[in-house]
């Protein structure tokens, strides 16, 4: 791993530049296997900007992007691959000096404290633990969950974290990360894009998301075979694209339901909301999902979800029993999508149910918490340049207690298509304070 050599890279002073804050992270929302994770950082780092504040992502390259744009104010500045962007954001950090660094920290760390002396704010979406011998075998895997459970704690042992769920939250901590280091941001609503689409006259399922081991749409699959027998016209369509696209396809031949499986590969913002809202029932079968904002926006078309309680993020995004079900097995999962394909009065409800949940979380708020984060890491920061730096913690608080210019609420004003409370709150070892 190429991070493993990051330790020797020498601090350097902090020095005012044209960037107030960096995200440094993987992806952007217009990678081909970019999701909800990367429409977050791009929501937030767009709210910043619309307050006054010069936000630069860097994020790994890909051919669907120019190396370089703006996108809504922000700056995105794409180089290297899912690796190399790990030893190039160091060396962006140290040669440009920002005068806040957020590291969004998929798993890897992107080790920006050990090049800089800027406060520096990490994001985590949920723990990999499960994922790594999956993705990258066991050995590959030991290592990876060693780089997030070990390595990572200790190289921001004193910076603040932001998660977008309590069960994240919990599972940090027991990674031994402060809890009164953790503040929950929740993920705002995407506006729902409106479409002509009428839900389908016959039972159709759908699964949204990146196709990938972890991601289980082979769960999916064997839910309509399953359901065949009672539903002959049940059909699935599965949105995404991503490695694991061909295995899923031999398995929906092996399985005798690949004449019922629409592989729909990426959609557009448009052509994605009409198939949720021809579906009766959004299947995501996943392993762990740090929030699941797919989840919101196939309730803004009124489809409930079925959902594994243990990928925790789901267990906030979808309120059990009332906009969705979350199950503990295959078996169980099977049984709930059947429940509510057989009982259109349960489906409509739980549909209304995931329309009203959805309207409950704004960008906007989320913005305002994420700037009161930044502002913490000025106040506590170790470095007096940084402490006396009135300026930029002046206009970080002015955002966190919205009397700054935000604009239209940052979602609201994206053009780039990609596959609770919203107030913020502490992550506690016991659950939230």
């Amino acid at each position: 791993m190429p991070l493993l050599g990051c330790i020797s890279v020498p601090r350097v002073l902090y020095r005012t530049t044209d960037i107030d804050v960096l995200f440094v992270n993987w992806r952007d929302v217009s990678h081909p296997e970019g999701g909800g994770s990367e429409r977050y950082v791009q929501r937030i780092a767009e709210g910043l900007a619309a307050a006054g504040l010069r936000v630069t992502l860097l994020c790994a390259a890909h051919g669907r992007a120019p190396r370089e744009e703006t996108v809504n104010r922000v700056r995105i500045i794409r180089q290297g691959g899912r690796f190399s962007i790990y030893p190039r954001a160091m060396a962006f950090v140290r040669k440009h000096k920002p005068r806040l660094v957020v590291d969004i920290q998929n798993g890897i760390p992107f080790c920006s404290t050990l090049v800089t002396r800027s406060p520096v704010t990490t994001v985590v979406f949920h723990v990999h633990k499960e994922q790594w011998p999956i993705v990258f075998g066991p050995v590959g895997g030991r290592i990876g969950w060693w780089l997030e459970s070990v390595l990572a704690p200790k190289i921001y042992r004193r910076v603040p974290y932001v998660t977008i769920s309590d069960a994240t939250g919990r599972e940090m901590s027991g990674l031994g990360i402060d809890a009164g280091r953790i503040t929950l941001v929740p993920v705002g609503t995407e506006p729902i894009v409106q479409v002509d689409t009428p839900r389908s006259p016959t039972p159709r399922l759908v699964t949204l998301g990146r196709l990938v081991p972890h991601k289980q749409v082979e769960h999916s699959l064997e839910i309509l075979a399953r359901l065949s027998d009672r539903w002959p016209d049940l059909t699935l369509a599965v949105v995404g694209e991503g490695w694991w696209e061909d295995t899923l396809r031999a398995e929906a031949e092996r399985l005798g339901v690949a004449d019922r499986v629409e592989f729909l590969g990426f959609l557009d913002e448009t052509a994605k909301h009409e198939q949720l809202a021809a579906a009766w029932v959004f299947v995501c079968p996943s392993i762990k999902e740090g929030w699941g904002m797919v989840v919101i926006e196939a309730g803004g078309h009124g489809v409930p979800t079925v959902g594994y309680h243990s990928s925790g993020g789901l267990q906030e995004s979808v309120v059990d029993g009332v906009s969705g079900v979350l199950v503990d097995d295959l078996d169980q999962m099977t049984e709930a999508v059947a429940r509510l394909l057989e009982d259109d009065a349960s489906r409509h409800a739980m549909g209304e149910a995931a329309m009203k949940h959805a309207a409950t979380f704004e960008w906007s708020a989320s913005v305002r918490e994420f700037a009161g984060v930044l502002a913490r890491s000025v106040r506590e920061s170790s470095h007096a340049a940084v402490r006396e730096d009135a300026e930029l913690l002046e206009q970080l608080e002015r955002i966190q207690q919205g009397t700054g210019d935000l604009g239209a609420d940052p979602g609201a004003r994206v053009d780039v298509s990609a596959a609770g409370s919203p107030s913020s709150r502490k992550i506690a070892s016991s659950g939230v304070r």
